[in-house]
């Protein structure tokens, strides 16, 4: 299944009868009121997915604020969506999908490879003059099958002593790798030895995902495109993000899950700061 579909190919599947189970993945940082976007405004059949608790588990000290949840809470989640084996999943938010990602990445790790992100989101929906509606979708409770473990995963201690890694990217703002600002976690900079590589930068201005080449060559000018490659962004969310735009490139790319906000919180991991 390819990583993206955009909207023309979504509608014409909705207009044909093509199974799809369409998940509005609605959530930023510091704004807790994504059910009631959707509510407002989605795309029609999109059913409401809560990151904060089917996404994630609960975090903490030395957790990271967004763990990754168990397999049975995705696997009930992924029921209550609806989604049956042999589903076709296409995920989308409105931010580019910076959320929707995490979504993405889940389900492939869960073995799950029919899922797509939807370019450009409900950005993309709407300037292409499609409708949306109002209120509340629901589908029948599915009986989908998931196992974790499909996707490379990296811990603190892998990365700290370089085991795992040629390349680590930090998808942050770069404000926050180089320890200007942290508005979230308790210590402020990156993981030494790690690469600058904002998530925002895989998108162009209409939120679209940039093309395959131009993403090959930015990741290439970061090194990315020579030996093992390693991701981590505030909380392990946008990370994804990240990992989807190296596998638009053509490489491969292991999360960190626990990412910044789980390094921070360990006592003893090294902090660096600075360009």
């Amino acid at each position: 299944m390819k990583t993206l579909m955009d909207v023309q190919e979504l509608q014409d599947r909705m207009t044909s009868g093509a199974q799809t189970i369409l998940l509005d993945v609605r959530w930023s940082l510091g704004d807790p009121h994504g059910h009631e976007h959707y509510r407002a405004a989605h795309i029609p059949g999109a059913v409401y997915v809560d990151m904060e608790t089917q996404l994630c588990s609960p975090g903490g000290p030395g957790r990271g604020r967004h763990p990754l949840p168990s397999a049975d809470t995705l696997q009930e989640a992924a029921r209550q969506w609806g989604l049956n084996d042999g589903d076709t999943v296409v995920a989308y938010d409105d931010s580019g999908n910076l959320a929707a990602a995490r979504l993405w990445w889940l389900l492939r790790d869960a073995g799950f490879a029919s899922v797509s992100l939807l370019d450009g989101g409900l950005t993309a929906w709407r300037a292409a003059g499609f409708d949306v509606e109002r209120g509340e979708e629901r589908h029948c409770v599915g009986s989908v099958r998931l196992a974790p473990g499909h996707m490379p995963v990296v811990s603190a201690p892998d990365l700290l002593d370089g085991s795992v890694a040629d390349v680590l990217l930090d998808a942050r703002a770069g404000e926050r790798f180089r320890g200007e600002q942290e508005p979230v976690d308790p210590r402020a900079g990156h993981i030494p030895g790690a690469i600058s590589a904002p998530t925002a930068d895989n998108l162009g201005e209409d939120r679209r995902f940039r093309p395959a080449d131009e993403l090959r060559r930015r990741f290439g000018a970061l090194g990315a495109d020579r030996g093992r490659v390693a991701v981590y962004c505030g909380s392990g969310i946008t990370a994804a993000h990240e990992i989807a735009a190296l596998h638009i490139a053509g490489i491969d790319a292991s999360l960190f899950p626990g990412s910044w906000s789980q390094w921070s919180t360990t006592e003893g991991l090294p902090v660096a700061t600075g360009a």
